[in-house]
């Protein structure tokens, strides 16, 4: 008998010893979940801060290229009107001078 009971206490020390380690063990705490959630949300708004300034540069190198294409256009269209313009003026020049050569040979003959 005093084996039987020996075997139930020590049973019941085991059970109560796990039982108060368990009561003892810190719970997850709901401001560690908030903690963990707010490093979370500030990595995603440092992420989304970074992309939104990726995506700045990236529109400002585009828009100085455009306009460094555009001026380039603009200056190589000055180029060729002021190249057309000249040209026009010497053949305006060479077929007045021919006409001046035609009148002078028609006046000789």
């Amino acid at each position: 008998m005093k084996k039987i009971l020996a075997i139930v206490v020590g049973i019941a020390f085991a059970f109560g010893t796990a039982g108060f380690v368990a009561a003892q063990a810190p719970a997850p705490k709901a401001e560690d979940k908030m903690d963990k959630k707010m490093v979370d949300d500030k990595k995603a708004a440092s992420d989304k801060k970074a992309a939104d300034k990726k995506a700045a540069s990236d529109k400002k190198a585009a828009d100085k290229k455009a306009a460094s294409d555009k001026k380039a256009a603009d200056k190589k269209t000055a180029s060729d009107k002021k190249a057309a313009d000249k040209k026009a003026a010497d053949d305006k020049k060479a077929a007045d001078k021919k006409a001046a050569d035609d009148k002078k040979m028609g006046d000789k003959k």
